[in-house]
């Protein structure tokens, strides 16, 4: 990849995140100067406003991955890791998911997750929707707050900013996930490129300051098809798979995307 393409992208996007996040934390502070002193809160106040337009435009860019992976095989229970603003409730067949479990550490994002899970059939009133604000990294609250293992785990551009991420996904699978359970991802991940991945690595430490954590560098695909479990035996069934979206592998934000069913 030319250095001008990938300076362009990725600077071109980190001035829109910018522009759309910084006039939402220079009124907080107004309104609470101490608030200066809290960067993590600033953080989540512009990442709330920032994803409004880019979740909306990524969901319309993914919407037909999303149903061709999401509605047929996502069953039960099921973990939403990184909710967002909720679109993952609206490719959910309300006749084979019983609750919708989303996860969102940005309780900014939890009014948006509630409209768009009540539209699809899924409220907090009758135990279909449960909304909790921690990170897929703290399996602990997720098993405390489920009762029980969940029969699906969705995963739409997420791993990409847990923290610890290989650790995260071994607990999810091994603790979470119930045997049988799908594993159903859509993330963007490092290139097989060896320029494009360089400058993924390249520009993460930068990108991953302005978008809330992202890292654009991690072979997540690859870390999903390779769990094993304690005995060093792979967590899945035969024909779990992953493969390509429609993004060439010369673009910065390479998505694979996968089905996995644990044994």
């Amino acid at each position: 990849m030319k250095f001008a393409n990938a300076v362009l992208d990725i600077i071109g996007q980190i001035r829109m995140t910018l522009a759309l996040g910084l006039p939402h934390v220079l009124r907080a502070i107004f309104a609470s100067p101490s608030l200066i002193f809290n960067p993590a809160a600033l953080s989540r106040i512009s990442f709330a406003n920032v994803w409004i337009p880019f979740s909306q435009g990524l969901d319309e860019h993914t919407r037909e991955d999303k149903a061709k992976l999401i509605t047929p095989h996502a069953t039960g229970a099921v973990l939403d890791l990184g909710a967002g603003h909720g679109y993952t409730a609206n490719y959910l067949d309300r006749t084979k998911v019983t609750k919708y479990i989303a996860v969102e550490p940005n309780t900014l994002m939890h009014s948006y997750i509630r409209d768009k899970a009540q539209a699809a059939g899924y409220t907090e009133a009758d135990g279909s929707l449960v909304i909790l604000a921690c990170g897929a990294e703290d399996t602990a609250t997720i098993i405390s707050a489920t009762h029980a293992e969940v029969d699906t785990i969705v995963s739409v551009h997420t791993l990409c900013t847990v923290p610890a991420p290989q650790q995260t996904l071994r607990a999810l699978v091994q603790d979470v996930l119930a045997s049988g359970g799908e594993f159903l991802f859509i993330e963007h991940v490092r290139s097989p490129c060896a320029d494009v991945a360089w400058w993924q690595k390249f520009w993460t430490p930068v990108w991953r300051q302005v978008f809330d954590g992202c890292c654009l560098d991690r072979p997540t695909h690859l870390w999903v098809v390779g769990l094993v479990d304690e005995n060093g035996e792979s967590m899945w069934a035969e024909g779990g798979k992953y493969w390509s979206s429609d993004f060439p592998e010369e673009h910065l934000f390479w998505r694979q995307q996968g089905r996995f069913v644990k044994k």
